[in-house]
């Protein structure tokens, strides 16, 4: 029996001040960090074209005693974990087609 009940969506609020509506992806854990990727949730007036519509990777700490979405603190750490999660979603890919 499977246990995928289907897409979890969760809504962040950018710097700005507007919601954003992401679908989750997956989770790791990295050097003792978690990180999770989403992907922007598909709207009415979503733009197939705009490039912001890719992998949104955020990771996750603790505040205060509550747990929070964070963005990553530098480049080299986003190309990292992008690199850990498109070989985690191609690995599940390669599983599926044997």
């Amino acid at each position: 029996m499977s246990e995928d009940l289907g897409p979890t969506f969760i809504t962040i609020t950018d710097e700005n001040g507007n919601d954003i509506e992401l679908e989750f992806v997956d989770a790791l854990e990295h050097n003792g960090q978690k990180y999770m990727a989403f992907f922007p949730a598909e709207t009415e007036d979503s733009d197939e074209e705009d490039p912001d519509t890719g992998l949104v990777i955020l990771k996750s700490v603790t505040e205060n005693g509550e747990e929070m979405l964070s963005t990553l603190d530098s480049d080299e750490e986003l190309n990292t974990v992008y690199d850990l999660f498109m070989e985690a979603l191609f690995e599940d890919e390669e599983d599926e087609n044997s």
